[in-house]
Order: structure tokens, then C-alpha cells, then sequence
């Protein structure tokens, strides 16, 4: 029996794992079935130490959405070609695995925060988050942000 590898472009860039068991995250996005989630080992890394530490707080899963299309292809964004972003939406009090802006009556701004922290735990020093829920610490706002965080190495 062989182990499945994790799909690679030609930059050396993984395809984040789409349905782990008992993974800490679901994943969504445009493309679907992971074509826009080539992800730096770096960033990879990083979305798997969150993921675990965040299953240790909370029993939702968080959704990854668009990191990298396979190459850097260009795809609708005018970032997410380096895979060293991401798009994280942010949680809902219902558990649902659905968009939620930070203006709605279903978002959990202080699961969000959390999750947002641990983020940045894991990621010390060169970083930005875009989300327009400016009460968050340390986040940056930024057009068509309310129902999305933007992770970013710099």
C-alpha cells in the first residue's frame, strides 16, 4: 500500500492536506478542490501548528480559503501568488462552516481573536493581518475584509 503525497507545483509549493481527519480546519475557496491552496512550507507549517493549538481551545474548525494556485498563476487576486498568505474566515457562534461578516449577529469576535492570536504566536515577527474588525489588536483594515482575515508573511 503507498502513501499519497501531497500534490507540489513547479516551485516547490505543497497543496494544503483538503480533508484531514479530525483536522482543526476545513478548507474553502475559488478554485475549488484545492487549486488555489499551494502553500510555502513555511506558511504550511504554520497553518498546522494553528490548526492543532486551535483544536485545544475549541471544538469549531476554522476555514482556510485561497493561499497560492499552483505556480503562482495569476487568479482573480492581485496577491496570493507566493504562497505565503492566506485567507482565514473568521468563526461563528454557530459552529456553521459558512462566511460570516464581522457586522453579523453570528460572528464570534472573541473566538476570532483568539484564533487570530494563536496566529500570531506561531508567526512572530514580520506578519500582517488585514481584517476590518478593528477591534481585534493588531489587525490592519483593508477593502472587501469583513468576512475574512488576509494572513500575510511580509
Amino acid at each position: 500500500m503507498s502513501v499519497p503525497i501531497q500534490p507540489k507545483d513547479g516551485r516547490g509549493l505543497f497543496m494544503l492536506p483538503q480533508a484531514p481527519e479530525d483536522s482543526g480546519y476545513y478548507v474553502y475557496g475559488t478554485p475549488g478542490s484545492g487549486a488555489a491552496q499551494y502553500a510555502h512550507p513555511r506558511l504550511l507549517t504554520l497553518l498546522l501548528k494553528v490548526e492543532r493549538e486551535w483544536q485545544a481551545v475549541d471544538t469549531r474548525k476554522f476555514g482556510i480559503g485561497n493561499i497560492s494556485v499552483a505556480n503562482g498563476l495569476p487568479f482573480g487576486h492581485d496577491s496570493h501568488k507566493s504562497g505565503l498568505e492566506v485567507d482565514v474566515r473568521p468563526l461563528r457562534k454557530d459552529g456553521a462552516r459558512a462566511p460570516v461578516s464581522y457586522t453579523e449577529s453570528e460572528y464570534d469576535r472573541d473566538a476570532t481573536a483568539t484564533l487570530i492570536a494563536i496566529f500570531r504566536t506561531h508567526a512572530p515577527g514580520s506578519t500582517t493581518i488585514f481584517f476590518n474588525d478593528l477591534k481585534i489588536p493588531g489587525v490592519k483594515p483593508r477593502e472587501k475584509h469583513d468576512n475574512h482575515f488576509h494572513f500575510q508573511f511580509n
